[in-house]
């Protein structure tokens, strides 16, 4: 457990109408290290959006633990949560989640505005974030002077200004025509590269297999859990 981003034994989650039990997660543990790049999948219903939830400490488990960076975050309330996302956490959405009215530059720089940075040193850091993925000559731009594949890039900006242990990308390229998704997929590779740790959800067998390792949920427990194996060697 000791270079494990996320550790998790047992973990249980249900819902509940009226009197009825809906138990969507029913015991899960996993464990995934710093530097790992997994991918989650699963058919509609199997868990993995729950899932994804739990790990982005979006939601709390019924049961079981749920260690993330070191703290156990199983039980916490919302607002040490709160913090928790803020600190540790860097969100990839396929509807990107951009600000309408603010730059790009702007919708980068936003986390660092609740993390306490001063503007000038919010500004340079979202630069670096843009010039990451290649976007600085659009840094001026508002999301709807920009392609969606740009817009993605920009989330991603935002994800990583941060500095965070875990980047959680929910279905990154769900929105995205062939060849942006494949561009978007290069970029994560790149940041993995660079010594990120990376959990992917999707439902595409293609995007998953960028990643090196899939987990694979159905009716709420994991089918399997397996390394990807690559054709080529990576670029």
């Amino acid at each position: 457990m000791t270079h494990s981003i996320i550790h998790i034994n047992d973990l249980r989650k249900s819902y509940y109408m009226g009197q009825q039990e809906l138990p969507v997660l029913k015991g899960v543990s996993l464990n995934i290290d710093k530097n790992e790049y997994v991918a989650l999948m699963g058919p509609s219903g199997s868990g993995k959006s729950t899932l994804m939830n739990i790990l982005g400490c979006l939601d709390t488990p019924t049961s079981g633990i749920y260690v993330l960076n070191g703290k156990d975050v199983s039980k916490m309330e919302d607002n040490a949560l709160a913090e928790v996302r803020n600190k540790e956490i860097g969100f990839v959405f396929q509807q990107f989640n951009l600000l309408p009215r603010l730059t790009a530059l702007e919708n980068v720089a936003l986390p660092l505005i609740y993390a306490g940075i001063r503007k000038a040193e919010r500004n340079e850091k979202a630069m670096r974030m843009l010039e990451l993925v290649s976007l600085t000559d659009r840094y001026h731009h508002k999301p709807n002077e920009l392609s969606g594949g740009q817009c993605q890039r920009v989330a991603i900006a935002r994800a990583l200004v941060n500095d965070p242990s875990l980047i959680l990308a929910d279905e990154p390229t769900g929105n995205l025509d062939t060849k942006t998704s494949y561009e978007i997929m290069d970029i994560f590779n790149r940041i993995h590269s660079d010594g990120n740790t990376v959990v992917l959800v999707t439902h595409e067998e293609d995007i998953a297999n960028h990643a090196r390792r899939i987990v694979r949920l159905r009716d709420g427990v994991i089918e399997s859990d397996q390394p990807v194996k690559k054709v080529s060697s990576q670029v």
